[in-house]
C-alpha cells in the first residue's frame, strides 16, 4: 500500500514537472517579453521616428537630437516598458545637451512583428544604421542598454564600431537569468532566445561601463561582476540600496555622466 502510494505520488510529480516545463518552453517569448499597453504619446523634446529593419519591418521610436558638438545615447529599453520611458532613464544625460534615440523593438509600441533574439538584434542594427544616416557619426554614438535592451546593446557593440558601452542592470545571459527564477527546470535545453552577453562582451573594443543595484532582486549582483570580469577595459560601479528598476533614477544616471565626461577628456 506504501509503496503503490509512493509510486502514485512519484508519477504525480513527474507528470506535474513536464507539464510545467512544457507550459514554460510553450510560452517562454511570452514569458521574455511581456509587451506593455500601447503608448501614443511623444515625450517634450522628442520626436517620433521610424527606421526599415533588414527584414522589411518598419519600426517607430523616439528621437532627440543632441546640442550641436555633444554624442547621442542609442538606447535600448527594458522589458514591460517602451521607447517613451527614455525620457526618465536618460533625463540627466539630456540636461547635459546629450541626443537620444529611444529605440523601439519589433512587437512593442504598435509596431508590427513579433519579438525574438534575432529580430531585437536587426531592430538594434535598424537604429544604429538610422543615426548614422543622419550624419552621426558612430564614434559620437553611445550604446545603452538597461536590463533586456543590455542584450541588444552588448550585441551591437560587439559587431559595430562606437563610442562606448553603457550596461545598466544587465544579465549574463537569458539562459543564467532563467535558471535563477526557473531553478526546477532545463532552461539550457528549453530556451530558444539565449542573448549570451557574457559571451559576447569580451569582443567589444571600446570603452565599458556596467551599473547594477546591490539589492537587484531579478538579476543578481554577480551577472554584473562576471560582466564586467569578461572584459578588462569595463568598469564596474555598483549601488548599495539599490534593486533592478533603478534606470530612471538619479543614483543610476550619475555614474553614466560621470564615464561619459571622462571619454570626452
Amino acid at each position: 500500500m506504501i509503496r503503490k502510494l509512493a509510486l502514485g505520488i512519484t508519477s504525480a510529480a513527474s507528470l506535474g514537472f513536464v507539464g510545467v516545463t512544457g507550459l514554460l518552453y510553450t510560452y517562454q517569448r511570452d514569458l521574455i517579453y511581456p509587451v506593455p499597453e500601447v503608448d501614443r504619446s511623444v515625450p517634450a523634446g522628442f520626436q517620433r521616428i521610424s527606421y526599415t529593419t533588414e527584414d522589411g519591418l518598419t519600426l517607430s521610436s523616439g528621437y532627440r537630437p543632441a546640442r550641436p558638438g555633444m554624442p547621442t545615447l542609442l538606447f535600448f529599453h527594458g522589458n514591460s516598458i517602451d521607447w517613451q520611458s527614455a525620457q526618465h532613464t536618460t533625463e540627466l544625460a539630456v540636461a547635459r545637451g546629450y541626443g537620444v534615440l529611444a529605440a523601439e523593438y519589433r512587437g512593442y509600441g504598435g509596431n508590427p512583428g513579433s519579438p525574438s533574439e534575432a529580430g531585437l538584434y536587426a531592430d538594434g542594427r535598424a537604429a544604429f544604421a538610422w543615426l548614422l544616416a543622419q550624419g552621426i557619426p558612430a564614434q559620437q554614438i553611445v550604446l545603452v542598454g538597461n536590463s533586456l535592451g543590455s542584450g541588444v546593446a552588448t550585441e551591437l557593440a560587439a559587431t559595430a564600431r562606437a563610442r562606448a558601452l553603457i550596461l545598466i542592470s544587465p544579465f549574463m545571459s537569458m539562459t543564467a537569468t532563467a535558471a535563477n527564477k526557473y531553478p526546477f527546470a532545463p532552461v539550457d535545453s528549453l530556451l530558444a532566445d539565449r542573448f549570451e552577453n557574457v559571451a559576447k562582451i569580451g569582443r567589444v573594443a571600446m570603452p565599458v561601463l556596467v551599473v547594477h543595484g546591490a539589492d537587484d532582486g531579478l538579476i543578481p549582483l554577480d551577472h554584473a561582476r562576471q560582466l564586467a570580469a569578461a572584459n578588462p577595459a569595463a568598469q564596474l560601479v555598483v549601488l548599495p540600496g539599490q534593486g533592478h528598476n533603478m534606470a530612471g533614477k538619479a543614483e543610476a544616471q550619475v555614474p553614466q555622466l560621470a564615464f561619459l565626461a571622462a571619454l570626452e577628456r
